[in-house]
């Protein structure tokens, strides 16, 4: 049988994945059969677990973190929701959060029994505050702020949100899976020291750089995550707070290792560079007739015409679409300049 070989990056412009650091791949293999969901007999990677929601609330401003690696952003923001829903008094409990939270919103909602309200976006792609205040009430159990939306890159303000959701006695949780580890060397007001957030979710697999799959939940206090607690009694350990219980320790080393390794100044250096990339992608588009959406990260949105991305698919560059049909390309860490000058050659060609 042919040996099958993954899809190389070097034509991949619409994930929010990228290759794992050299080191967060090594450190993955060697925890791979290790079980942080049983922290009684993996003692070692579930010290290292609670390293990592360490290190993790040293970017977030939190210096007492609660938490744990989950499998991915969708994981997290679930987890934040039922620890809302877990904690209210309410039969009728609902969510609000804007029209750009992550479709993993969608999936929690169901799950858990929650009506989810979704409030329109300003004309900058972010959370319209004023509409997200009419629809929070007293049967509203936490309120939903994104800091690195999925389709834009936008960061919505997430001090007004905080302050709707303690307005209506809801737990605010903040999606920071993409933002988090390119926010904190910028200017805006996301994290916990700008607002009072309840939970985020902040992903080292993403451009923290660790193995998939490597998510995270924060929590501000143990006691939110005790919302999620249930009985675990043929295990060492008596309870147990995740969703996903068994666990592979391969996410939970690499992203210790990708952490130790660029942490800050790597990501700094990442940070700065993605965000040039970006910059100079929007205005390459811009220069050839294309609107797009100014990029606050390092994600570009652009207009083009559909026959033209067709044909850019047809060439292997693997591009997606936003919600309104825009080209979306999100300059990762493996996104390089000359990666770029080749799209944008080949985007001449189609004129």
């Amino acid at each position: 049988m042919q040996r099958a070989t993954p899809q190389e990056f070097s034509r991949v412009l619409s994930s929010m994945c990228t290759e794992p650091h050299p080191d967060a791949r090594a450190a993955a293999e060697r925890f791979l059969a290790t079980n942080p969901g049983d922290p009684g007999t993996y003692e070692t990677i579930a010290d290292i677990e609670h390293e990592v929601v360490a290190q993790l609330g040293e970017m977030v401003s939190l210096p007492e973190p609660a938490g744990y690696v989950t499998s991915g952003g969708s994981e997290a923001n679930i987890q934040a929701l039922r620890i809302a829903r877990n904690r209210a008094d309410t039969d009728e409990p609902n969510v609000v959060a804007p029209t750009s939270a992550h479709f993993s919103f969608h999936k929690a909602a169901g799950m858990l029994g929650l009506e989810l309200r979704t409030a329109p976006l300003d004309d900058e792609y972010r959370a319209n505050t004023t509409a997200m205040v009419e629809l929070a009430d007293e049967d509203t159990v936490a309120v939903v702020g994104v800091a690195g939306t999925t389709e834009h890159g936008r960061v919505d303000p997430i001090p007004e949100i905080a302050a709707i959701a303690e307005e209506v006695g809801a737990l605010c949780h903040i999606d920071a899976a993409w933002g988090g580890f390119h926010l904190p060397f910028t200017d805006h007001e996301w994290d916990f020291a700008d607002a009072p957030i309840d939970t985020m979710t902040i992903d080292p697999h993403k451009l923290g750089r660790a193995v998939v799959p490597a998510g995270g939940l924060l929590a501000r206090s143990d006691e939110l995550l005790d919302a999620l607690a249930v009985e675990t009694p043929y295990l060492e350990s008596r309870s147990q707070a995740t969703l996903t219980g068994t666990r592979s320790g391969a996410g939970v080393a690499s992203a210790r290792a990708a952490l130790d390794a660029l942490w800050p100044g790597g990501y700094r250096d990442q940070a700065e560079r993605g965000q040039a990339n970006a910059d100079w992608l929007a205005a390459a588009l811009e220069d050839r007739g294309c609107s797009v959406v100014d990029p606050e990260l390092p994600l570009v949105a652009a207009e083009v015409p559909e026959k033209t991305f067709e044909a850019l698919r047809e060439m292997d560059w693997r591009i997606s679409r936003t919600g309104n049909g825009a080209l979306r390309v999100v300059c990762m860490p493996h996104v390089t300049r000359e990666t770029l000058q080749a799209f944008v050659d080949d985007l001449d060609r189609q004129e």
